[in-house]
């Protein structure tokens, strides 16, 4: 596995709690039965969500972001950032209800030998919290996407 596979299955999940409660027009809330992709906002806000939990997540030194230390210590390049915010992106609306098809590896594969721990993972869980707070999504929608993200813990995390 590689490193950029795991540190983007961890931050699909993050994006998508941030993107739960998050509107992209204006403010106008989608109907409480729409699936979680719309009443997170689509993919302008799952974006802007995505975006800002990948910059948090990597300054954050609890996270191990590159994965140092590890035999699948990552780069980030450009078009390593940019390949896993896209699964990222792809991941949160596969996983909401949205239009996009998951594309990258799964899970256990993608973050195997990535060394990652529950506190790694739950450093990053913190993040992707923020995001969302950032982004003002409301509790019920946040709830529900880090539900999501937590399914993801035991094909992630590696060292108990």
């Amino acid at each position: 596995m590689k490193p950029y596979r795991l540190i983007t299955r961890t931050l699909i999940a993050c994006v998508f709690a941030l993107l739960t409660g998050c509107q992209s027009d204006g403010g106008a809330k989608a109907p409480a039965d729409a699936p979680l992709y719309e009443r997170l906002g689509g993919d302008r806000t799952i974006t802007a969500v995505v975006d800002d939990f990948v910059a948090n997540a990597a300054k954050n030194p609890k996270v191990n972001f590159t994965r140092a230390g590890t035999p699948r210590q990552w780069q980030p390049t450009d078009a390593n950032v940019a390949r896993l915010k896209q699964r990222l992106v792809e991941f949160i609306s596969s996983a909401t209800g949205g239009p996009h098809r998951y594309t990258g590896r799964p899970m256990k594969e993608a973050h195997a030998g990535m060394k990652i721990t529950n506190a790694e993972f739950d450093a990053a869980a913190g993040d992707l919290i923020a995001s969302l707070d950032k982004f003002k999504v409301p509790q019920k929608e946040k709830d529900e996407l880090i539900a999501i993200v937590a399914t993801t813990r035991k094909d992630v995390v590696e060292v108990k």
